[in-house]
């Protein structure tokens, strides 16, 4: 039982993925103070508030005849926060492996062209052959009929003699 944890714990996965939740949390917090610090004061600095979620506020009466307050401007941070890091995992993760994938299946593609394929044909491939040999029909290689047998004599079928 602890050799079967063990396996599972120095799995390749299971350690890349610990380490991409640990540098995903450290990327999460670069991004939050990029936003919170930088973007949300100058958008909030347009909208005449001292950061972006002070901004855009619609206050509403309430049914008990209090108020409550909209934070529009909260959501657009949100949305700014957003599509920072889908940006930032675009352009330095999803771009730069999808452009290595194509120099590689290029290369492998070359490789691949390079070298003949010394595959065996397939049953379907060769029973064609054979139908085709039976018929005397030539095949794409070269003329592959069956050698005759004595004067206009049929070969025998099934390896019975004739009597």
């Amino acid at each position: 039982m602890l050799k079967g944890f063990k396996d599972f714990i120095l799995r390749g996965n299971v350690i890349d993925l610990a380490v991409a939740v640990v540098i995903g949390a450290a990327f999460t917090a670069i991004v939050n103070t990029l936003v919170t610090a930088v973007f949300n004061p100058i958008i909030g600095a347009l909208f005449n508030a001292n950061d972006l979620k002070d901004a855009l506020k619609v206050t509403i009466p309430t049914v008990s005849g209090g108020s409550a307050t909209i934070l529009f401007g909260a959501v657009i941070a949100a949305v700014i926060q957003f599509i920072i890091v889908a940006a930032v995992v675009y352009f330095a993760l999803v771009l730069p492996i999808n452009r290595l994938s194509k120099i590689a299946y290029a290369k492998l593609k070359k490789e691949e062209d390079a070298t003949p394929a010394d595959v065996p044909p397939t049953e379907t491939e060769l029973l064609i052959q054979i139908r085709d040999l039976l018929a005397g029909v030539p095949s794409p290689e070269g003329d592959h009929t069956l050698p005759s047998t004595a004067a206009g004599a049929q070969p025998s079928s099934g390896g019975r003699h004739a009597e």
